[in-house]
Parts: C-alpha cells; structure tokens; sequence
C-alpha cells in the first residue's frame, strides 16, 4: 500500500527538513506538505502543498477528504518562549489542534500519527541529570503544560481506540537550514550566525545553564525511525525521551573558537528565557529508545560544530 503523508506546520524548522527527507524516502507526489504561510520556493516546487489550519475544522476536514492520509505529522505549535507571550494562544494551538487532528485520523482511518513532545514537560522538580522516562513532571511553562497535555491525550487514544499516535520528546534542536521558532534553545543557533558574521555573540541564557541539545540531522533520522517501527515495538504512548548531547554556552563557545578562534561571547541579563532554561533538564536518560527501536545519535559536540560552521559559510 501507497502512504500518503500529511505534514502540518511544514514550515518550521522540523518540518523543512522533514518534508525534504521523507519526500526521498516515500516519493513527492506521497507528501504533503501543509501550512498557514506560504512555504519557500523550493518546498512548493518538489512536491503537494496545501494551506491548512489546525483549528479550522471545515479545512482539515477537506484535507482529508482530498488525500485520504494513512500518517500524519502533526508539527504545528507555539514554542515555549513564543508561548509566554501570548499563553491562551499558544494552549489553544497546542492543545486543541492536537486534538482535532486525533479525532480526522480516527474519523479518516489515518494508520499512524506523530506528535512532537519536549523536554519542557520536566520542571523544577524534575531530576536534572540524566532525567528518566518515568518521573516528577510540573512543568511551569504553557509550552511545557500543553505538551504533558498532549502527552497524556496521546496515550489515551491509543489506548481507548487503538490509534497508533507516536511521539517523541525533543531537547533543542539545532539546524543550519531554518531559522529556529521561539524556543528556549535557540541560542544554540543564533550563535554560530553571529559568530561568521560578527565574530562575537550576546548569550541570553548563562555561562552555566547546561541543556541537552541535538544536530537536526540526527532529530529527523530518529523520528522517521520511530515511525517507521514496528508496531509491536513501540512501548511508550506517551512520548519518548530522546537525547543527542548535553552542554552549555561556554562550552559551545570553546568548540567554536577551534575554528574561529577570535571568537567573543558576551552574556545579557535578566531574559526571561533564562528561567524556564533554569527550569528543564539538564541530561537525558533516552535508554528506552535505545532498548525499543535502537535509537543512537550520531552527532556529538565536536561534530554538530563543524557542520554547522562548514553549512553556513556555504550559504
């Protein structure tokens, strides 16, 4: 049987890689990439698009009725700095267009269903150092709040109707190709656009806030593999705890200088971002993904930089 592929807000920084990766791997006619926003020339040109809304009932309805898609990427959201801004709108999107798309799958006969949690569902009582699958979860973010939500719808439509929903809880992801959406972590982006083009950079979270953190590469290849898995595999309907790297601006900076070794970095003061950073893990214990569908991350700090550096001076 044929997939068809629906993704939804395939305009962020998961999403522009993720449409181009499975578009290799299932064919472009079989993935659709959808949006509120106009995508770039490239993600038009290769394949499908359509504008949808994930709170537009009418819309998804059509949707799905037009392509009749056995999996759905559900990666629409308001990150968590973004979401402190405006916090009703950021549970409405998270939570509410989550649970429409759970309900068009049900309705559409969708085999299988992702939905990216994070590491925000953690919170001050959260063990900080290799933070297990099974633990305290008070996350005091409407980011992080609306995902242990989600997490918990996630696992009971798998469990009341059988829907096959798969998730993942990503730490900040970092990516040379999109801009990063309004999250906590992206500092860990920014600061290699600046280095090439000021040779210096003003950190908004500390010297010592230490985050787990993943190259975009590994995030996309472990969540088609997640996805890909067998059914009978998967153990956790909740979310999966997902680690690449774990470090801090000082320590990224010190990477950075191997290759630009006049690099300065600076700290402000006072940024909100810093307390709920203050907030998250500080290390990942991912040994359930490891033990259910093998996952092993590729990239490490040294790595991750020279991609980043070498991809960005090609741009």
């Amino acid at each position: 049987m044929t997939e068809k592929i629906l993704i939804i807000g395939s305009n962020g920084q998961i999403g522009t890689e993720l449409v181009t990766e499975l578009r290799k791997n299932y064919g472009e006619a079989n993935v659709v990439a959808c949006d509120i926003r106009r995508p770039d020339y490239d993600m038009k040109n290769s394949g499908p698009f359509e504008f949808v809304n994930v709170l537009d009932k009418d819309n998804l309805t059509a949707i799905y009725q037009k392509y009749k898609p056995t999996q759905v990427y559900l990666l629409a959201a308001l990150l968590s700095a973004t979401g402190e801004q405006n916090p009703k709108l950021a549970w409405d999107l998270n939570m509410n267009g989550l649970l429409n798309v759970l309900d068009f799958s049900l309705e559409f006969g969708t085999k299988r269903v992702y939905w990216p949690s994070s590491i925000a569902v953690f919170g001050p009582n959260s063990p900080k150092q290799q933070t297990p699958q099974f633990c305290t979860m008070d996350p005091n973010t409407v980011y992080g709040i609306s995902k242990l939500a989600g997490e918990r719808w996630c696992e009971y439509y798998f469990c009341k109707y059988g829907l096959d929903v798969r998730s993942i809880r990503y730490p900040g992801l970092i990516s040379w190709k999109a801009m990063p959406g309004g999250g906590t972590t992206d500092y860990a982006i920014h600061i290699f656009h600046d280095a090439l083009k000021k040779g210096s950079y003003a950190s908004f979270l500390s010297a010592e806030t230490e985050l787990p953190m993943m190259y975009m590469d590994d995030a996309i290849r472990g969540t088609i593999e997640l996805m890909e898995a067998p059914a009978e595999k998967i153990s956790i309907r909740s979310s999966y705890n997902f680690a690449g790297m774990s470090f801090n601006p000082e320590d990224l900076a010190a990477e950075i200088r191997k290759h630009l070794p006049n690099f300065k970095l600076h700290y402000k003061e006072n940024d909100p971002r810093q307390q709920i950073a203050n907030s998250w893990p500080q290390s990942i214990d991912d040994s359930v993904a490891k033990k259910d569908w093998q996952w092993q991350p590729e990239f490490n700090l040294e790595k991750l930089t020279l991609a980043m550096l070498t991809n960005l001076r090609k741009g």
